[in-house]
């Protein structure tokens, strides 16, 4: 990456005092004019120095001691830290994202006073059904880049034309290109919401909806304000943990006798992430302003993202260990960079607070939607939903699916697969 030559000083002065260069503001008050209703073209570059700033960030970092056990039962593991900045700081190049990014049709809208950024991609056949695909958390709209051609143009990727989506990929407010709320309120019902409003905005009289991780929660909320617009509803992170399940982990104790080797196992993946895996939730559901470090430090985002679950990281790991798998450096780069480049690491953290003030149930609660649901089930996932869960969950359920491979970061990780999930999840609704 080539860096301007000027002095130190004066790359870090700038880069600290120039925003990165949008074609449209981001901001998170109320709008005073209906143009802010408008549907605005979106354009993003980085400045220079900001990039060089980043750069000396990572150079300068001060590291702690190594771990002091052979796991990452401590968490992230230094010799992983230590491979992500040295190619972070040498051969990345968010350039190359950034020209993918803006090759796409990206736009803004204003809704209840914050700035919502979008992908849209229309697709060239006739009947296209549209979907709106939401992300989570620590992810971005950069986990969905690799299904939208799939997704748009099913004959250019061995698909057929009656498979063929409209999509729509929004950034959640606080997240990537999104305005960040300045008022409270901003949950998964807020944004549910807005969903809606921006589907009615751009148009469309039917369409679906897709999401994981948070994506889930705010999909299924859409399902359960029910708008007539809304088919049905696809997931990769389904919510289907009966209540005796949930009272069984809650409590510690050992799983309910009687269980088939699925719910075993959903079991015991549930109950390793709430005794291991919650830090991180707990932290942004009760403290996402005490997180300074992670705003201040490109070493310290990165950890805190790494460290989401303990499937993902452990793939990630193998990445910057020189292993192929369905992400590369590059792709975890280009989302921990995103975060970075908007300083969304804390506006993003409080949407787990913001749920948490209004929390009636668990994450993994059945929410007990009445329209038809879709359920993939990749096995690395945070728990494999088993089919009578899902069949409990959901009484139109009408796709089941387990998959060979794939964990939290479904679409990014196994797009192909993800995308054969899509079709064959809607194909009855078109």
């Amino acid at each position: 990456m080539k860096v301007r030559n000027i002095t130190l000083a004066a790359t870090l002065v700038a880069a600290l005092m120039m925003p990165a260069v949008f074609s449209n503001a981001q901001t998170g008050t109320a709008a005073t004019s209906t143009a802010n209703e408008a549907i605005r073209p979106f354009h993003f570059e980085a400045p220079e120095e900001k990039l060089a700033d980043l750069k000396h960030r990572i150079q300068a970092t001060q590291w702690p001691e190594a771990e002091i056990v052979k796991d990452e039962s401590q968490g992230v593991q230094l010799a992983t830290m230590k491979a992500l900045a040295q190619y972070w700081a040498t051969d990345y190049d968010w350039r190359k994202v950034e020209a993918r990014l803006n090759a796409l049709p990206q736009f803004v809208t204003n809704i209840d006073g914050v700035d919502i950024h979008f992908i849209h991609v229309k697709s060239k056949h006739k009947n296209a059904l549209p979907v709106i695909i939401t992300h989570g958390w620590p992810g971005s709209i950069i986990e969905q880049l690799k299904i939208i051609g799939p997704l748009t143009d099913p004959t250019a990727y061995g698909g057929k034309a009656e498979d063929a989506f409209d999509v729509v990929i929004p950034s959640i407010p606080g997240y990537g290109f999104s305005g960040k709320p300045t008022a409270t309120g901003w949950d998964p019902a807020h944004i549910a919401k807005a969903w809606i409003v921006l589907m009615k905005r751009l148009g469309y009289n039917k369409y679906v909806a897709q999401g994981g991780d948070w994506g889930n929660a705010i999909s299924e909320t859409m399902a359960l304000m029910a708008p007539p617009e809304l088919l049905g509803i696809h997931t990769n992170m389904a919510a289907t943990v009966p209540a005796d399940i949930s009272k069984a982990l809650a409590t510690g104790g050992p799983a309910p006798a009687g269980l088939s080797a699925d719910e075993k196992n959903a079991y015991e993946q549930l109950d390793f992430f709430y005794k291991k895996g919650l830090g991180y939730a707990n932290e942004m559901a009760l403290r996402p302003q005490t997180l300074y470090g992670i705003a201040d430090s490109p070493v310290g985002l990165a950890g805190w993202i790494l460290d989401h679950d303990a499937r993902s990281y452990s793939l990630i790991a193998r990445v910057f260990n020189g292993q192929s798998e369905g992400l590369t450096k590059d792709d975890i780069l280009d989302n921990i960079t995103l975060y970075w480049l908007t300083n969304t690491g804390v506006s993003s953290a409080r949407l787990y607070w913001e749920t948490a003030q209004n929390a009636k149930g668990g994450f993994f609660d059945p929410r007990h939607l009445t329209i038809p649901v879709a359920v993939s089930v990749f096995p690395d996932e945070i728990y494999a939903a088993p089919k009578n869960w899902a069949e409990q969950a959901y009484p139109k359920l009408i796709h089941y699916n387990k998959l060979a491979k794939g964990g939290h970061f479904a679409a990014w990780e196994q797009p192909k697969a993800f995308t054969e999930e899509l079709r064959a999840s809607f194909r009855s609704l078109r």
